[in-house]
């Protein structure tokens, strides 16, 4: 049959359409092996985790842990001044029978170490990174913990894994980010991939604004910015709060 010069672009806006609304069968695949959780409930969050999906080694975009680096933040808490060193170290640990990476942070106010938190992430085969724990301890002025209220690990005591960051966002898709009943409450949701931000580390266009609440302290909610490559360069309480930290520098 011949066709006309009208009946070639009705055929191939068909098959532009069909291209971008079918998935190939590498996308589907890889859809089925990185199933991610549906938000809901928790008596009904179930994510499946299967260890062999999943590697300490974490190139997120939007969430990088290079072993070796600091990032340095300065700000407020409590209307004190905050510096917060957060270190990706060269230390893998399994939670839950998952490699994770070992990322340490400590928080100085007015000078004094207040909080002293380790952190655990790993990432699934599709790039999402995922949240399986934290240790954290809140210390006196003399160095002595005082309360370790927010630990805790995926397997242990009914705790559960979360994601910590999709590897293409989903704006306004809402996800735990972690669960344990009383203690580990966080879920986000992606805002934007096109917010500008400056801070003392430099000017970033096309940044990730994300959402963050908790059931725990359901008045407040935070917003945290991510830039590609580098990870996250500001968090601040737009409500709630007055927690304000941006990134200064990223030694390697």
């Amino acid at each position: 049959m011949r066709m006309t010069n009208f009946t070639r672009a009705v055929w191939a806006a068909t098959l532009v359409a069909a291209t971008m609304t079918i998935p190939t069968a590498s996308q589907a695949s890889a859809h089925r092996s990185c199933p991610l959780p549906t938000y809901g409930p928790g008596r009904s969050y179930r994510p499946s985790i299967e260890p062999s999906r999943f590697s300490a080694d974490v190139t997120n975009p939007w969430f990088p842990l290079r072993p070796g680096t600091t990032y340095i933040y300065t700000g407020t808490k409590d209307g004190q001044q905050a510096l917060d060193f957060v270190t990706v170290s060269r230390q893998t640990k399994k939670i839950d029978g998952v490699r994770t990476r070992v990322v340490q942070d400590r928080l100085f106010l007015d000078g004094i170490l207040e909080e002293r938190t380790t952190d655990y992430y790993s990432q699934d085969r599709c790039g999402n990174v995922w949240y399986f724990g934290e240790d954290t301890a809140a210390l006196d002025a003399n160095g002595r913990v005082t309360d370790r209220a927010g630990s805790f690990r995926a397997g242990v005591g009914g705790a559960l894994p979360g994601v910590y960051q999709q590897r293409r966002p989903q704006i306004g898709r809402w996800f735990r980010q972690e669960w344990y009943k009383g203690q580990a409450e966080d879920r986000y949701r992606a805002l934007t991939t096109a917010a500008s931000i400056t801070v003392p580390y430099g000017t970033f266009r096309d940044v990730l604004r994300t959402e963050e609440r908790t059931d725990l302290e359901p008045g407040v909610v935070d917003n945290k910015y991510y830039v590609r490559g580098v990870g996250v360069v500001r968090e601040l309480t737009v409500k709630g709060g007055t927690e304000s930290l941006q990134l200064v520098d990223v030694l390697r």
